[in-house]
């Protein structure tokens, strides 16, 4: 099965690497044109030139409402649309016990991975997808199915992401549909912390699928949500993790 993006068009917010950078790529492969956002402007263009034709870039800071806003706009200015909204960048500036966490480092993680894809998903639907309906994909993880010693702070934005998405897709139904993907350990440089010096080996070695995940496996699932074969699908989370969620106690 052949899954096509002709002629849609896709915003993917942290866009110029790791998972954000894979679904850009396999969106502008399936056919579709992308505008790409992160904070850094030369990574950005690095990454617009590596992609391709019909991929075009804008600074933004996820959680800044009026960067966002000039995205959206700039998205519509340049491709005349807005089909996909993919709400992937991230943050997470704190590590350690939930309990202790400090309030600047927890605000922003709220700020960036819960209210940023809040507001970009809004723009998106009263600028385009009102009117002409659309796809909302929000990357979530599967921390924010799970408790975590480390990332507790993470993992509540994440679900508390994933109840958003159902809640969305309850509310922007028929028009536009609104689903979540929840990765689990994906080597990437966000999450470089736990898998880089080898940690990486002894957590594939818990998963049923024996290897980490790869930026290209969310990107094929991001591209099924995305397109025509996902048409009856709202309000779900797709779990991406090798098999980590159901892996056997060591």
């Amino acid at each position: 099965m052949e899954l096509r993006l002709d002629g849609k068009v896709a915003l993917v917010t942290g866009g110029s690497r790791g998972i954000g950078k894979a679904i850009a790529k396999a969106f502008h492969d399936a056919g579709a044109k992308v505008m790409i956002s992160a904070r850094k402007a030369d990574e950005l263009v690095h990454a617009a030139r590596e992609l391709g034709p019909d991929v075009a870039y804008c600074a933004a800071n996820a959680g800044d409402e009026e960067q966002a806003r000039a995205c959206v706009d700039a998205t519509l200015q340049r491709f005349g649309a807005l089909d996909v909204l993919v709400n992937n960048a991230a943050t997470n500036p704190y590590a350690g016990p939930l309990i202790e966490a400090d309030l600047p480092r927890f605000d922003k993680t709220v700020q960036v991975n819960l209210r940023g894809p809040f507001v970009w998903t809004q723009l998106a639907w009263r600028h385009w997808m009102k009117d002409h309906g659309g796809v909302v994909l929000n990357i979530s993880s599967v921390g924010g199915l799970q408790t975590s010693p480390l990332l507790g702070v993470y993992n509540i934005t994440k679900a508390a992401l994933i109840h958003m998405t159902r809640q969305l897709a309850a509310e922007l139904g028929p028009k536009v549909r609104v689903n979540a993907i929840a990765p689990g350990l994906v080597q990437t440089d966000f999450a470089r912390l736990l898998w880089e010096e080898g940690q990486g080996e002894l957590v594939a070695e818990r998963y049923p699928l024996k290897r980490l995940g790869r930026p290209e496996d969310v990107a094929a699932a991001a591209l099924f949500l995305a397109s025509d074969a996902a048409s009856w699908m709202t309000g779900h989370t797709l779990v991406i993790d090798g098999g980590g969620l159901v892996a056997l106690p060591i």
